[in-house]
């Protein structure tokens, strides 16, 4: 985009007095950025809605991504950047004697997501557009984020994330586009004059589903896709069955949040009609664009390409089925055979716990006709498979049992691509938790290993480092991730390595002055940097990690001079508003860190921060200051985790378990430039078929895990009453689900490992150096085109 510092200023200056009345020199910094946010988006405006004329003039197949969580962040930086605006903007703005940065600040994170599959779906839609491909997303404009975490005595309280308080500069509301959604009431089927049974329904309830449209620019190639999120309204009134104001609140609250409560019967109904909501509109809006082209309802699928981003949106496939033979008079065969072919599903977790499942009543109770289509869709299903498998094999894969609907094996048998997200969890997929499926549909099961945008998280995140990159190895690497391994040619050259090592410091110099402003808390940026930053889960042992913090205060309080190197361990997670346990961790995390930092006798060689409210833009200032990426979840339970790739783009060295995209971080960067510790995949799986662990013999016979373990109940760390025996209990009584005391004594080895590793500053400068430099093997860039030729078969759009 070729815009001038002068015309820059001009456009910016007239929209300041347009938008505000105001001049430049008195607006307020929030009416700066409003102003800049306009200019930039009537920058794009055009590439828009070129964009959308070549897709819809070449008939190109298009993708949508279809997912419950985005979590795109702050929007200004990433546009300037892809726009090639970033350096213009920011040098204009310093002559009009205004901070980028300043401005950037007041931009609220859009934090529509609660961790890595939200953050994924984002990556997903940089890298497509930067791509050239033509894909969109379809979510829910959420009127509140996940929730703003505080931390009150320890606790974590959430309260309201009210990011549209000021309005959202980005997007635009498309009125024109709205489409009703039905739900509830009764549903019968009768035949009309033709024969073919129809619905009829009585007593639905009815949303207006109104989109709500966001530029995706693509990297400096004019290319502006859609992310497309859904609010509810209200119809008007002799449209709608709402009978009470209260009624109608009720419903218009349903985009209100992400994730409603789901402990009671309210929430989780709330839940599933959102659901639904962003289903239904979001398909009937992909049908009602195709049919606007003049393209035949039988060809759908040679057009279109829908993915379904985990369970959530599983939906899709009935409700294509219902608008295919309800509204567009097809044969359930035909609609079938369309359905399956446009479809696509990504499964996201290994644990058969958290494959999502609705009673049968919820569905008849909220989408009685989706679930008439899903009851067929589960009868063809079983008296197909009746003369190619055991009767075993089909109740364990039939869609309906126990009274419930199984979201996962709906996805599957609807669609003809099943992936997980990194290798191991693929295979776990194939080998484990949905064999019987592969046996069924090899050909459906595949790998699409996770990907991030490096864009954001290096070009962005760290412009020292990629200021250096540039320097060093040109500037090829900021479209072609891979070329970042050309910095492989450096590894010996200790000019480099140091300036490396600075670019680090100068970033952990940056998050130590935050941390000092937010917490009180003062940490040396000459210490190491230790940082698990993720959604707070069991599964993920965030409690690993505070056993050997314990570990390390009980060696320094016995021997104040002991030889251990000052560390900083910093977290950052939030845990489910319901997710008690989770909540305990970090009520025990903030205690110890109370306890610890405050203990003069350790000399300040040991110091915990635990940063509150934990999103995009905060891991933007975290992970470039990192120095070691604890990736230490349970060998099989991560799907992938892509704060692990993150970090690797940084240049953190990390310490990690077999687990997820960990096992591909250590094939790239190889054995001597990663720290593995722990059980393996295989080891855990024994485990479980022997079912021959014992907690308590580990706890009865290991006198410096029964020091770190009674200071849960004994008062060494005070106000943890209730929570330190509640996680005293989950290791010993209830027999430690994660085998965090299996694994402790290898993650005790492994980070003494890192500590020598990190004293050899020229070693621990090329494991850096290593990482960052094999880091574009996971850029989305790569990810996504793989999902568009193998999946979706779509092409990039000829510009």
């Amino acid at each position: 985009m070729r815009i001038t510092k002068e015309q820059f200023k001009t456009d910016f200056r007239q929209r300041v007095q347009e938008k505000f009345t105001n001049e430049v020199e008195e607006a307020s910094n929030g009416e700066l950025f409003a102003s800049l946010g306009a200019v930039i988006q009537a920058y794009y405006s055009d590439e828009w809605k070129e964009t959308r004329k070549a897709t819809r003039d070449d008939k190109c197949k298009q993708a949508y991504y279809f997912s419950i969580e985005f979590l795109p962040g702050r929007m200004l930086k990433s546009n300037l950047l892809n726009m090639g605006l970033l350096d213009i903007v920011r040098d204009s703005l310093k002559e009009l004697d205004i901070d980028l940065e300043e401005l950037c600040k007041i931009e609220k994170d859009m934090a529509l997501g609660n961790g890595g599959l939200g953050r994924l779906a984002s990556c997903f839609m940089d890298s497509i557009a930067s791509s050239s491909l033509p894909g969109n997303g379809n979510g829910i404009r959420y009127d509140y984020g996940l929730f703003k975490q505080k931390f009150v005595d320890g606790n974590q309280v959430e309260l309201p994330d009210e990011w549209l308080r000021e309005g959202n500069v980005w997007e635009v509301r498309k009125a024109s586009k709205a489409v009703n959604v039905n739900y509830g009431g009764h549903v019968y089927l009768k035949e009309d004059e033709a024969g073919r049974l129809k619905p009829v329904y009585e007593n639905q309830q009815v949303l207006r589903a109104v989109p709500y449209d966001t530029g995706m620019v693509g990297f400096q190639n004019d290319m502006v896709n859609t992310l497309r999120l859904w609010s509810a309204e209200i119809p008007d009134f002799e449209e709608s069955n709402y009978r009470s104001i209260e009624e109608r609140r009720d419903f218009r609250d349903l985009t209100s949040v992400l994730y409603p409560d789901d402990s009671n019967y309210e929430g989780r109904l709330m839940r599933l009609v959102q659901e639904y909501f962003f289903v239904s509109a979001g398909i009937q809006s992909i049908i009602r664009s195709h049919k606007k082209s003049g393209l035949a309802m039988k060809d759908l699928a040679e057009y279109i390409a829908i993915h379904i981003n985990d369970t959530h949106p599983a939906l899709c496939v009935p409700e294509l089925m219902r608008l295919l033979i309800d509204e567009e008079n097809l044969s359930w065969e035909k609609a079938w055979d369309i359905t399956v072919k446009t479809m696509s599903y990504t499964n996201h977790t290994i644990m058969a716990e958290a494959l999502e499942k609705w009673p049968v009543f919820m569905l008849q109770e909220v989408v009685p006709r989706i679930f008439q289509i899903i009851e067929e869709i589960d009868r063809r299903f079983v008296a197909e498979m009746t003369s190619l498998v055991d009767q075993e094999v089909i109740e364990r894969t039939r869609i309906i049992k126990d009274n419930q609907v199984h979201m996962a094996h709906l996805a599957i048998i609807g669609s003809h691509s099943t992936n997980g997200v990194a290798k191991l969890h693929s295979d776990l997929l194939k080998g484990i938790v949905l064999h019987d499926f592969y046996v069924l549909y090899p050909e459906r099961f595949n790998n699409k290993t996770n990907g991030i945008a490096q864009r954001r998280w290096l070009q962005l995140a760290n412009e020292p480092l990629a200021g250096f990159l540039d320097q060093t190895i040109g500037t090829s690497w900021r479209k072609e991730a891979n070329d970042l391994h050309l910095l492989m040619n450096y590894k010996n050259d200790s000019t480099v390595l140091q300036t490396l090592a600075d670019t680090k410091r100068l970033n952990k110099v940056r998050l130590a002055q935050y941390i000092l402003e937010t917490t009180g808390i003062e940490v040396s940026p000459d210490a190491i940097f230790d940082v698990q930053i993720k959604r707070l889960h069991a599964y993920k042992r965030q409690l690993l990690n505070l056993l050997h913090i314990l570990k390390l205060y009980f060696d320094l309080k016995a021997d104040p001079n002991a030889d251990i190197y000052p560390r900083v361990f910093i977290f950052g997670a939030k845990a489910a508003p319901s997710y008690t346990y989770a909540k305990y961790v970090i009520k025990c995390i903030n205690e110890a860190a109370d306890l610890i930092n405050h203990d003069e006798e350790i000399q300040g060689k040991l110091k915990i921060v635990f940063l509150e409210n934990y999103n995009v833009s905060l891991a933007e200032m975290i992970i470039p200051a990192a120095d070691v990426s604890e990736q230490i979840s349970l060998a099989s339970k991560e799907a992938s985790g892509t704060s692990n790739m993150k970090l690797m783009l940084n240049g953190a060295v990390t310490i990690a378990t077999l687990d997820g995209a960990n096992i591909e971080i250590r094939d790239v960067v190889g054995d001597e430039n990663i720290v593995i510790f722990g059980l393996t995949e295989e080891e855990v799986y024994h485990y479980y078929e022997t079912q021959n662990y014992q907690a308590i013999k580990i706890y009865e016979t290991d006198s410096e895990l029964q020091r770190i373990l009674n200071a849960f109940i004994d008062g060494t760390i005070p106000n943890i009453q209730v929570e330190g025996q509640e996680i005293f209990d989950s290791l010993i009584r209830y027999n430690d689900e994660y085998f965090t005391l299996r694994d402790y004594h290898s993650y005790v080895e492994a980070q003494e490992k890192i500590e020598r590793l990190y004293r050899d500053k020229k070693r621990w400068q090329q494991i850096s150096l290593i990482n960052t430099a094999e880091a574009g093997h996971f850029s989305s860039d790569y990810t996504v085109r793989r999902y568009a030729e193998e999946i979706w078969q779509i092409e990039p759009v000829k510009g």
